[in-house]
């Protein structure tokens, strides 16, 4: 059976609306997804605001709760009928965040076994035919092919094979052999 590793962050989950909505709210701003096409919000952010910036992410709340990208649950849930399916998340760049993210992967992907968890810091140790990100790094590093999930800050790369949402993941495997 082949193997898809998934991203979390800006893949299944919607960590930019949270960072966000934490961000404007903090202070007073209306910083939108449009205002970060091919760059991040640590770019736009000024320099005095850093520190916050990770402090949200920091907070023990901060992955508890996002909101679910469109279509990733009923899209997996077909593609894990086919597809040996990997959660791969970076989330050893924010400690905090491995029970929270623990618990929002078993409260919203059920289907998917804790045992397909990997909880890194680096992807380039993932084997596996393919790999969804949001992070060109991340993609360049992995042996397979990689899909890039389009994100404000990657819309200007090139160079990979791109998919806009859910509807297009569950498209292009559409026409893979498992």
């Amino acid at each position: 059976m082949r193997r898809i590793c998934v991203d979390m962050d800006e893949v299944m989950a919607d960590t930019l609306a949270e960072h966000l909505r934490r961000y404007n709210q903090t202070f007073d701003e209306e910083v939108t997804p449009d205002d970060l096409v091919g760059k991040g919000l640590w770019e736009v952010a000024p320099i005095d605001r850093q520190q916050q910036l990770r402090a949200f992410l920091d907070a023990e709340d901060f992955f508890e709760d996002l909101a679910l990208m469109p279509g990733a649950q009923d899209v997996l849930k077909g593609l894990s009928t086919r597809f040996e399916i990997f959660i791969a998340t970076q989330a050893m760049t924010v400690p905090n965040s491995l029970g929270p993210k623990y618990r929002w992967l078993q409260r919203h992907f059920p289907f998917i076994p804790p045992t397909h968890y990997v909880f890194c810091g680096n992807k380039s140790i993932l084997r596996a035919d393919y790999l969804i990100d949001d992070l060109p790094r991340n993609l360049q590093r992995f042996q397979g092919l990689g899909l890039l999930y389009s994100a404000p800050h990657n819309l200007a790369t090139t160079g990979f094979t791109r998919v806009n949402n859910w509807q297009e993941v569950a498209e292009y495997f559409a026409g893979v052999k498992e």
